[in-house]
């Protein structure tokens, strides 16, 4: 296995009802994740887009973290390299945060769009510019990234905000962009 260069947290689906493409971009940034080096941190499970990505990589010889409360522990999965157990989802969440160089937003239910704000929150507070990769696959995300440029655009918000995400379309583009961001200093 290859001495992990960044740690790439991953939030995504648990489901398991999704669409082909989905689970083909998810299976391509894990490969990417495995073939390069760098390390999955995810939350843990067996589940959804999150067991595709942490199998590809996995299968591409990439260290695999997961991160998982308590309560879910019963739905590990045995592809973890290392497993960090918190108390709870708002534990899990701040130790992704922590953990993460590079994060991927791949698309994901009402806990994939929480853990996404409470990382540009966190990272828009503490300073930090490391870059939140947006794959807005079919359009699923084009509400939110427009609410959050309103937002940003508002005397509410920083106006730095849309400049510590990246939005790609496409699986190809989601590569493209990690691999530039894996090459700077996060």
């Amino acid at each position: 296995m290859n001495e992990s260069k960044k740690n790439i947290v991953v939030y995504c689906s648990s489901r398991e009802n999704i669409p082909q493409a989905h689970k083909d971009c998810a299976a391509r940034l894990g490969e990417w994740i495995g073939k390069s080096g760098n390390a999955m941190v995810y939350g843990g499970v067996h589940a959804g887009l999150m067991s595709i990505t942490a199998q590809a990589t996995h299968d591409n010889g990439g260290k695999v973290i997961g991160v998982i409360p308590k309560m879910f522990l019963y739905r590990r999965s045995e592809l973890n390299d290392e497993l960090i157990t918190t108390e709870d989802l708002n534990d899990r969440k701040a130790r992704m945060i922590e953990l993460g160089d590079v994060y991927v937003v791949l698309p994901g239910g009402i806990g994939t769009l929480d853990e996404w704000i409470a990382t540009l929150s966190h990272n828009i507070s503490a300073g930090s510019y490391k870059k939140l990769v947006i794959v807005n696959l079919d359009g699923i995300f084009d509400w939110q990234m427009k609410q959050i440029a309103e937002t940003a655009a508002s005397p509410f918000a920083h106006g730095d905000v849309m400049c510590r995400m990246v939005e790609v379309k496409n699986a190809q583009e989601m590569i493209e962009q990690l691999e530039i961001l894996t090459q700077e200093d996060c």
